[in-house]
Formats: structure tokens, sequence, C-alpha cells
């Protein structure tokens, strides 16, 4: 009998030695690792299950077994909203500080480069300026510009492929503030300027339908933004002048713009000469009726805005005042217009 016992007692002691054992083991599996390491870098691509983030994390050495994270993650629930993205673990880690940085994408911060493009710049002075802040050969940049291979947004906007369009993208880059990663393709970043000019049309209300009533396409609406822009510095003026581009369209009168012959220059000059309006281009407005084969330049918001509301007036020439103001006197005939002329020249006296 006292064997019996004695044997039951040391099965009893054999049991709890190893359930203690067994937790110790288990305990001491979900320890964080030693906080004497070095800080670890690893990558949790798209599509990536729990499973696999877990042996990708002891395979880092993050965390000493795979197997009892995966059952941490079961037991808390946890798991199915990890982000992807590259992540730097630090020494001394817990299981719930790792839950709590992957469910927050709590990721390496990667380089940006951050360059502004302002309104009314042209394609060629994006394109300068891509260079400047990439360091990527402008001719990379132009090629794409003039081109548009590979890009998605082409057929999204409708950009038309003519031969008489000077530079393509022209007045699709749309001028804003870009921060973009640093390791980012030459494509990349012109598809973030298209990206954003599709961003910008649609803070527009009902902007589609405006085009629609007005029978003009995507292109025809930013050549005259890209009008607007340029020969317009006074933001109230942008409607009335777009109104004014229309009224001559409507009349076929010539639009007889500066800004279309200085596109053509390739330095910009303070006051054309009867020369410079001779030259024989699809652009010039003093030769040819209608608009230009696309936009002159890259129109900012505003201008896009009053191309697409145009103020209504019986106004079909402008002069902008020699007072230092930028804003412009206003007529409905020719002969009003010779008068505006003739009191700009005198208020620069």
């Amino acid at each position: 009998m006292k064997s019996a016992i004695r044997t039951v007692l040391i099965l009893l002691v054999l049991l709890l030695a190893v359930a203690g054992g067994g937790a110790w083991y288990i305990w001491n599996g979900m320890q964080p690792v030693s906080t004497a390491g070095p800080a670890v870098t690893f990558t949790i691509e798209k599509g990536m299950g729990s499973s696999e983030i877990a042996d990708l994390l002891e395979k880092n050495g993050i965390i000493r077994k795979s197997l009892f994270f995966k059952g941490y993650l079961k037991w808390t629930k946890e798991g199915s909203g990890f982000k992807a993205g590259t992540y730097i673990a630090k020494p001394g880690d817990t299981y719930d500080n790792l839950i709590t940085r992957l469910n927050a994408g709590d990721v390496v911060k990667k380089e940006t480069v951050a360059f502004t493009i302002p309104e009314g710049f042209t394609a060629k002075q994006v394109v300068d300026k891509l260079e400047g802040a990439w360091k990527i050969d402008a001719a990379v940049f132009l090629d794409l510009v003039n081109l548009g291979t590979d890009l998605k947004e082409i057929e999204i906007l409708g950009i038309p492929n003519d031969k008489e369009i000077r530079h393509r993208l022209e007045g699709y880059l749309f001028p804003e503030t870009y921060e973009i990663l640093k390791d980012s393709t030459a494509q990349e970043i012109v598809s973030a300027m298209l990206d954003q000019l599709q961003s910008k049309l649609d803070t527009i209300p009902n902007w589609q339908q405006k085009l629609k009533d007005r029978g003009m396409s995507l292109h025809e609406l930013l050549t005259v933004a890209s009008l607007v822009e340029r020969e317009v510095v006074v933001d109230s003026e942008r409607p009335l002048v777009a109104g004014i581009i229309y009224n001559r369209l409507e009349k076929g009168q010539k639009l007889e713009i500066d800004a279309t012959v200085q596109y053509l220059l390739d330095k910009q000059k303070e006051r054309l000469i009867y020369k410079d309006l001779e030259v024989d281009s699809p652009y010039n407005t003093y030769r040819n009726v209608g608009l230009p084969p696309g936009p002159i330049c890259n129109p900012g918001l505003a201008a896009i805005e009053a191309a697409l509301s145009p103020e209504d007036s019986d106004y079909f020439f402008y002069v902008t005042k020699k007072d230092g103001s930028q804003a412009h006197l206003f007529a409905k005939t020719y002969k009003e217009h010779l008068a505006n002329i003739k009191k700009s020249n005198q208020s620069d006296q």
C-alpha cells in the first residue's frame, strides 16, 4: 500500500515538473529578444498573412518562436489588420509593441523630394524644374512630356496625339507643390502630376456636365485656361477675359493673343514687334482663326474654373494698364480699344 502511494506521489511530482517545465518553456519563448542587439529592418509585403509575418519575424531574430507568436495572435484576435511596409524593430520589443506598430503601419519614413511648379509654367520650364529637383536628365522628362509613353493617364484624361501639338502633355502637368518618394521614376513623377490634375478637376462641382454644356473637350478647356493663365494676373479678371476669348471664337474673329506668340519664342520678350507676329505656326493666333492646337502653359485651378464658367459680357478687346496694377481696360469695339490703348500709354508717362 505504501509502495503504491509512493508511486502515485512520484508520478504527480513528475507531472508537475513536466507541466512547470512546459509552462516555463512557453513563457521564455514569448519573452522579448535581448535588448542588447541592434535594430532590425524588415519588410512586410502586400498580401502576407499573419502566419507568414510571424515566420518573417522569427527569421529576422525579432521574436524567439513564431509558433508562440501565432498562438498569441489567435488568442488576442489580432493579425488581420497588419499593414504592409518596411519596419524597424527595436531591441526588446514585446509582442504587444510589435502588434500595435504593425496595426498602425508605423513604417520607416522613406526619403522624399519636394518641389513646386508655379502656375503658368510651360512644359519646358516644368522639365527644367524636375531635372533640378531629381537629378534625372531633362531629356528623359522631355521625351515623356512629348510622347506620354506608357502613362495610363493619357487615356483617362483623353490627351490627344496631334502632330501640331508642341508638347503632348502641355497643360496637363498641374502646377502644385509636390512631395514624392526620392526613388520614384520619371514616369511615376509625371503620373503624379497628371493624377493631381484629375483630382483638382474633381473639386469643381459638375465640371464634366459644364464642359459638355459648352460643347468642349477637356483639351480645348485647358487650352482656353492656359491663355487666361498667361494673359491675366488679377484673379477677378480671369472669368471676364475667358468670356472675351469665347466671344471672339463665336464671332470667328482672330484671338490675337500675344502669349501664343511668346510661347513660340526661345526667350520671352517684354514687348513683341510686328515681325514676331508674322511667325508661321498654328500657335500664332495673329495669323490663324480659332484656338491654338493645345495649351501654351500649365494653368492653375483659378484659370481652369474661369474657362469653365466665363463671365458674359459684350467685350471683345482688352489692354493691360501701364500703371503697375497689371489690370486691364476692356472695350466692346475696336474704336474703344484704340482709345483704351491711348489711355494706357498715357498712364505710363
